[in-house]
């Protein structure tokens, strides 16, 4: 689910590109900008479709071992017990994520070589061993273990991060994001649960609204913020400031002068945060004191006009 703090990342991550390829075609950059969004929803059906996939694996691995007449110790249980738990149960059965796959064209099944590799990770850990050998589990049980195996063992999986760097540039930056909300979806299923609940990709409707008012108002102000910048950076010359430090203040321009119901301090601190992520320890210093003056001079001048959840300190962004 994404926040506004994500939404403005996948601006500025298309912005970027937009005036690096100096693109005067809006449509383009807008289709753009929710083919970026919508790959961190693919990420996360994606690994929501892997944990319900790591069940046939240990099938599979069973059955194997079983038609090979090799030794089974506690493998003996992996192909029942396993597949068996109650969340993995719930995610190959779920007609809500398979929908959700079928529509995003999103699948494991010509990569199974990695899926297997991943249950042969889990499986040689003590926490699956434990697991194993335990003769009963309760609903609370098979989640906490799930949960456990996919925090530890599933995302510090070295050929996953390959696999999916591989596959998506736009999924680097949104791992933690994905992490979070997978792990969030699995938390909140209960044992009467008969389906899946999927979460929504935008956590309200304005905030689909917001992303695509912000990168078009960003571009369509852009050169009338060029004086506005160069007037707080005379020590500088504008054409050798960093593209991305330009970029992060005409959005941040963008929303103190266009978007009213944005509280000016929201904004002035969402953009210095994401400075501290996305330029260099100047520069982020340098956008602070920019910003900063900009957005006194502006409130002087009468620039800036503020209504609603605008005139407060703080509001859900």
């Amino acid at each position: 689910m994404l926040n506004r703090r994500h939404l403005r990342v996948k601006v500025l991550q298309v912005l970027y590109a937009f005036f690096q390829k100096a693109n005067d075609n809006l449509d383009s950059g807008e289709k753009e900008l929710f083919f970026n969004i919508n790959k961190t929803y693919e990420l996360y059906l994606h690994q929501l479709l892997l944990i319900g996939e790591l069940g046939y694996a240990a099938e599979r691995f069973s059955e194997e071992r079983k038609s090979n007449n090799l030794p089974f110790s506690i493998d003996k249980h992996t192909g029942l017990k396993f597949p068996e738990n109650q969340i993995i149960k719930l995610l190959r059965n779920s007609e809500s994520l398979s929908k959700a796959c079928k529509d995003n064209d999103v699948s494991w099944t010509n990569e199974y070589d990695l899926v297997r590799k991943i249950f042969m990770h889990i499986r040689r850990s003590e926490m699956f061993r434990d697991y194993i050998e335990k003769d009963t589990h309760t609903f609370d049980d098979d989640k906490r273990f799930v949960l456990k195996i996919y925090k530890t063992l599933v995302c510090d999986f070295e050929l996953l991060h390959n696999y999916y760097e591989d596959k998506s540039i736009y999924w680097i930056d949104d791992w933690e994001l994905v992490f979070r909300m997978t792990q969030k979806t699995i938390k909140e299923t209960s044992e009467s649960d008969d389906e899946l609940k999927l979460l929504n990709l935008f956590k309200e409707e304005s905030d689909k609204k917001f992303a695509r008012e912000l990168f078009h108002k960003t571009i369509l102000n852009s050169k009338d913020f060029d004086p506005l910048i160069s007037e707080k950076t005379k020590n500088w010359d504008i054409d050798r400031i960093a593209l991305i430090d330009i970029i992060l203040m005409k959005m941040a321009l963008a929303e103190l002068l266009k978007f009213p119901e944005i509280p000016i301090k929201v904004t002035l601190n969402e953009y210095i945060e994401l400075s501290k992520v996305y330029s260099t320890q100047k520069s982020k210093v340098f956008i602070n004191g920019v910003l900063d003056k900009l957005a006194v001079d502006l409130q002087k001048d009468g620039g800036i006009k503020k209504s609603g959840t605008g005139l407060v300190g703080k509001t859900k962004t």
